[in-house]
């Protein structure tokens, strides 16, 4: 049987994308058409309690908090470039096949994150920082939203890289650096508003872009640059893990820590999960540990789930409905530095 030919394999991905952005798209206006019950007066006063009397607090962000900021999530109808899914394209061994494609596809994205505003629930979690020193956010966005709301960089932990750093493809190079050049190179488009040439099936071969006009590393002159955030398949970086795992056991050591181990001093008072299932590796255990540590934890995700750790238990909190209003609605209270009144 003859292997099948290169434009019928892309016609069956770009039909089969077509298909499940559709399926996304009801999801999206079905969780959208849904008409959330605004959290009362009692719910917002005990938390506003809790956020006061909390020392160290755990932060989990996902793609949810910067959906209202136009950043789409992964498992949205925004979610596909052309008639690729990111995950398609967010790949190593996709820049090996293709590396021209790969940086068409992030630099929509770069443009996509630069033309974005943080939302107030960014501007809620800065100022709720600043205020709790014991504060850690563990972001696994990578637009940079967050640092732009003012959240200080010392309590933040992007562990998933950002769209503005790039590295040489070859790790043993180790070469990395802040990045925020838009487009990276001239022979990329600057579309206005983002997306709207990029929403066209065209291939990298009709581009007019070479591979060697994309990034080269400057220090061994020899390998491409690549964004630098954390491809599916790859690990999240060994240091960002320990940092978070110093944290959580206490933040009194600088070695690396068994996920397993523990201090006098570990006590986490609070974690906040915003916009995220956490399905994914470590995310889905850091709930677990910061249960374990002492923390009562506060949801704010568009549904409750029915399974897995992304859901309340007896002593949480559940805000339904869309981050962006529901966090500065739920931080209001301490923030003002008074208790909440309805």
């Amino acid at each position: 049987m003859p292997p099948l030919s290169k434009d019928f394999k892309d016609e069956l991905r770009a039909k089969a994308n077509a298909s499940l952005q559709r399926h996304y798209k009801s999801l999206d206006d079905e969780a959208r058409s849904i008409n959330y019950d605004r959290p009362s007066a009692e719910m917002l006063a005990s938390f506003t309690a809790h956020v006061r009397s909390s020392k160290r607090i755990l932060v989990l962000i996902g793609a949810g908090l910067s959906a209202s900021s136009g950043i789409p999530t992964y498992r949205s109808a925004g979610g596909f470039w052309r008639t690729f899914s990111d995950q398609q394209l967010a790949t190593k061994s996709a820049f090996e096949d293709d590396p021209i494609l790969v940086w068409q596809f992030y630099n929509y994205r770069r443009q996509q994150a630069k033309a974005a505003l943080p939302n107030p629930a960014h501007h809620a979690l800065a100022k709720l920082a600043k205020k709790k020193p014991g504060l850690l956010s563990v972001n696994q966005n990578v637009d940079e939203l967050c640092q732009r709301a003012g959240h200080p960089v010392e309590q933040i932990m992007n562990i998933h890289g950002s769209l503005f750093r790039v590295k040489c493809f070859d790790d043993a190079c180790g070469f990395e650096e802040d990045n925020h050049d838009i487009p990276i190179i001239p022979q990329l488009p600057v579309t206005e508003p983002p997306g709207v040439l990029d929403s066209a099936d065209a291939s990298s071969a009709t581009s007019g872009v070479r591979v060697d006009e994309l990034p080269h590393c400057p220090k061994c002159r020899v390998n491409l640059l690549r964004p630098a955030t954390v491809w599916f398949g790859e690990g999240l970086p060994e240091a960002k893990v320990n940092h978070v795992n110093r944290w959580l056991c206490g933040g009194n050591s600088e070695a690396s820590i068994d996920a397993n181990s523990a201090v006098e001093d570990n006590q986490v008072d609070l974690m906040l999960v915003i916009g995220t299932s956490a399905m994914v590796w470590p995310a889905a255990g850091y709930i677990g540990r910061a249960r374990k540590a002492g923390a009562r934890v506060a949801f704010f995700n568009m549904e409750a789930r029915s399974a897995g750790v992304a859901r309340p238990e007896e002593g949480d909190w559940m805000f339904l409905g869309d981050a962006a209003e529901l966090v500065p609605e739920a931080l209001k209270g301490f923030l003002d530095g008074q208790g909440y009144i309805d």
